[in-house]
């Protein structure tokens, strides 16, 4: 099937034809024609395989010219970068057609965008904290969209923006649209659609937890935090063809700490970015890293929705994930259009159990590689890598003191010391109970 099989208009073949797409993946050509159909879409698809267009391409298509000034496709992401991607991949499909297309995210000043929202937008593009502020600040109605895209909602879920989505769909008009994109169904993504959603139809183009088949795995095991620098380093000097690499990092301390290690052997070939990063940091960060300027950047989970780069050659996995769902989304970031794609995972012994458990979810064995011979084996470890010295806590036992007196007593009438003289009547009084006599003295005679 190619998109010409569809039933899209000349001005989206058109697009689609500069743009050098011939054929639809697996989720475009299942979603198509059931959200042309007007139903409710639960589509569960991987990153990497298309989903932006599964949803723009149908909506799009169903999108007329209209004068009226409030929006009537609303898409909501969960990041900013994915706020800029969707924006750019609606301008580029829509070089034929007359459709206005706004970009709404934090982390940067509200008043141009205010004032971008009260004119006149077809398709609004958010991030959900943001939108929720726009909106009740009155600068942007609601009351028209048509349709509602939640892309990446487990991830949204996971961010912690239950709240704001439950407030942006008491915003919306009861009669609506709604197409639901999710990586895995949790019990929250399927509570939100008993609440939200309209009977819908779930689209599947592969199973959870299962890896683009173009995109080729292998692992080092490596004894330590300062080895896996060091591997990395060999890595990316002895492979010419790592020439766009992610690689990627649990937290954001580790990000930066990696940089800093790695920035002195590569200066001005790689770059940082995670949610603490400005945003203007990660928006050159990724432009960069696009134009070839970076030859690799180092990133944490949450970037891996949010960033559709072409031609990633490689995804290092510097450390296994805690949830193995988010290494699926990690090394979805290489292996695109049909490209192959290469993932590496480095783990100690420390992370055997993620690692089991990311070939659990995949059904399928990562193979380890031997270490490279010129690989230099660091005994230097980190203060979380040192052996913990274990004192062992004595207990006391704890002792009853119920119903006992006060610290201390009165003495006893005999110990206590007085000054007063006692005479041998009282004496003996004291002693005896009764008084004492020592008998009669004699009479001299």
């Amino acid at each position: 099937m190619t998109f010409e099989d569809l039933n899209l208009n000349r001005p989206l073949l058109n697009a689609l034809s500069d743009l050098g797409l011939t054929t639809p993946t697996t989720i475009q050509q299942k979603v198509f024609s059931v959200v042309m159909s007007g139903q409710d879409v639960c589509g569960i698809a991987q990153t990497g395989t298309g989903k932006t267009l599964a949803y723009l391409l149908p909506a799009l298509r169903q999108l007329e010219f209209s004068k009226e000034k409030s929006p009537r496709i609303l898409i909501i992401v969960p990041t900013r970068e994915l706020v800029a991607q969707v924006v750019e991949e609606v301008k580029k499909l829509t070089a034929y057609m007359s459709v206005e297309v706004l970009g709404i995210y934090g982390g940067t000043n509200m008043n141009p965008q205010m004032a971008a929202a009260k004119e006149k937008q077809d398709i609004i593009v958010a991030t959900p904290g943001r939108l929720v502020d726009v909106a009740l600040s009155g600068a942007l109605k609601l009351k028209s969209i048509k349709k509602l895209v939640i892309d990446e909602v487990d991830e949204m879920l996971n961010l912690g923006f239950r709240t704001q989505l439950k407030h942006i769909f008491d915003l919306l008009p009861a009669k609506r649209q709604n197409l639901m994109f999710s990586a895995t169904i949790t019990e929250e993504v399927e509570a939100l659609i008993q609440s939200y959603f309209n009977h819908p139809v779930t689209v599947e183009a592969a199973p959870a937890g299962t890896p683009l088949k173009s995109i080729r795995q292998s692992g080092y095991e490596v004894p330590n935090f300062n080895t896996k620098v060091n591997l990395l380093e060999l890595l990316i000097t002895s492979d010419p063809e790592m020439t766009k690499v992610l690689v990627f990092v649990a937290t954001k301390s580790l990000a930066d700490q990696l940089y800093e290690q790695v920035e002195t052997r590569f200066p001005g070939q790689v770059g940082v970015i995670h949610s603490n990063k400005e945003q203007n940091h990660r928006f050159n960060t990724v432009k960069q890293f696009k134009n070839g300027t970076y030859r690799f950047i180092i990133a944490t989970d949450i970037i891996a929705r949010g960033l559709d780069i072409a031609e990633v050659t490689h995804v290092i996995n510097f450390d296994a994930p805690e949830q193995p769902e988010s290494y699926i989304h990690r090394i979805g970031r290489t292996g695109r259009a049909d490209k192959e794609g290469i993932a590496i995972l480095l783990t100690t012994p420390r992370e055997q159990e993620q690692k089991e458990q990311i070939e659990a979810l995949m059904n399928y064995q990562v193979p380890m590689l031997p270490l490279p011979e010129q690989l230099v084996v660091s005994d230097v470890l980190t203060p979380d890598e040192m052996p913990q010295v274990i004192v062992k806590e004595i207990k006391l036992k704890p002792v009853n003191r119920e119903g006992a007196g006060a610290a201390f007593h009165e003495k006893k009438a005999k110990n206590l010391k007085t000054n007063k003289t006692m005479t041998h009547a009282e004496k003996m009084q004291l002693k005896y109970g009764k008084p004492k006599t020592r008998g009669a003295k004699k009479k001299k005679r």
